[in-house]
């Protein structure tokens, strides 16, 4: 039986939540990535006494897949604790964007499941990304 990849994406976020270093927030976030070589990536948010040194489960999700040797995320998950949603913060919407496609679904989840399901260009319309490097610019 075939395992639900939402299910695997939700698993993995949760495990990595559960490892979250946050002892003045309090906030638990937890991130996993399905990337183009079929894996998982998971990352979590490292807090630091020296405000704004910490590191965010997105961020820290995509260093695992750079380093797993994942080069684009075709998917990912972020779980965060309480009501509200928990998306993306602005520097991990770009940090998404350098290693996924406008169309890319981001998922966002509570501790009971799925809140919303987004794409990449829902949360950061007009992204500058590594084609606008390109010569002449291309978008």
């Amino acid at each position: 039986m075939t395992r639900d990849p939402i299910e695997a994406l939700f698993e993995a976020a949760k495990a990595a939540q559960a490892q979250a270093y946050v002892p003045y927030s309090r906030f638990p976030v937890g991130a996993a990535i399905r990337a183009d070589d079929g894996r998982v990536y998971a990352g979590v948010n490292v807090e630091n006494a020296a405000y704004p040194l910490g590191t965010c489960a997105e961020a820290g999700a995509i260093a695992a897949m750079v380093l797993g040797g994942g080069r684009r995320i075709e998917a990912i998950l972020v779980l965060g604790p309480g009501e509200a949603l928990c998306t993306p913060c602005g520097g991990c919407r770009q940090r998404i964007r350098e290693f996924a496609a406008p169309d890319c679904p981001v998922l966002i989840a509570g501790p009971t499941g799925i809140r919303a399901r987004l794409t990449l260009a829902a949360l950061l319309p007009h992204a500058f990304g590594p084609a606008n490097l390109a010569p002449g610019g291309a978008a």
